[in-house]
């Protein structure tokens, strides 16, 4: 269970998801763990880890159904934000620092494995995936839900890419959101189904979506912190470009469709 990440890109990725305040733009995603508990058909009493669960939207749905939830990340702060919400809708869950790469949990302990847009952030994927298989049961599901290549995420990485590079020698995230990834990820499994979706991002404008994501969205946070005045105007301009050309909603406000795959794998 140990991890092969390099303990400098772990420790920069945490910087980077404690930075800003993603609970703000977490608490808008909550739909999508809501239709990920629906996905694996979610049972009352099953015992559920959502996995780099930030601040609980997956950790939440399950609860809501009844589930025995333990909710873990690596960013203590965000499961403190899960926390508060759990005990507003006085639900019972098990919050519990952890990291992906390296769950410490005993082989087989939970009916039901998830992550919303987490697990994909992981460096080392072969590592994360391994840890999810090994910690669900014989028969038990793991659930998914990751950003695709092609999608609005995917284009939004490209738009950060050209302004701030890379961290060297770290696969993309993004490619949780294709099948074949999945499929050599998760080879030893029973089987893997997955479901294109949409999020919808509603925001007042181009330039409203561009201040809430560079306040508290970690990784658009980090990238305008390290340019200088005039290329953070470039990188603004060039967003706002991005948001214009997707955009769906019009002058009644920014809707912006994110696609995402939603993945059901039964171990």
């Amino acid at each position: 269970m140990t991890t092969t990440s390099s303990p400098s890109v772990k420790a920069r990725q945490q910087i980077m998801w404690a930075s800003g305040d993603f609970a703000v733009i977490g608490t808008t995603l909550q739909i999508v763990g809501e239709l990920l508990c629906e996905g694996v058909d979610l049972r009352s009493g099953e015992r559920v880890l959502d996995v780099a669960a930030g601040n609980g939207n997956a950790t939440l749905a399950a609860a809501r159904r009844f589930a025995s939830v333990t909710s873990t990340d690596y960013v203590p702060t965000l499961l403190e934000r899960g926390r508060r919400r759990a005990i507003a809708e006085d639900l019972d869950v098990t919050f519990e620092v952890a990291d992906a790469e390296a769950l410490p949990y005993p082989d087989a302990s939970f009916d039901v494995v998830l992550s919303t847009f987490g697990v994909m952030f992981a460096p080392d994927h072969e590592q994360a995936a391994s840890e999810l298989m090994r910690v669900c049961r014989p028969g038990g599901r793991i659930g998914l839900a990751s950003w695709t290549p092609p999608g609005f995420l995917g284009q939004l990485f490209q738009v950060i890419s050209r302004h701030v590079a890379p961290v060297p020698g770290v696969r993309s995230p993004l490619l949780w959101g294709t099948d074949a990834h999945i499929q050599d990820l998760f080879a030893g499994a029973a089987t893997i189904a997955h479901t294109p979706r949409h999020f919808a991002f509603r925001y007042r404008s181009p330039e409203h979506w561009v201040d809430v994501f560079r306040t508290y969205y970690g990784p658009v946070h980090k990238a305008f912190a390290a340019l200088d005045a005039d290329r953070q105007a470039a990188l603004e301009t060039d967003l706002i470009a991005l948001l214009r050309k997707v955009d769906r909603g019009g002058p009644a406000g920014l809707v912006v469709l994110g696609e995402y795959l939603e993945t059901v794998i039964i171990k």
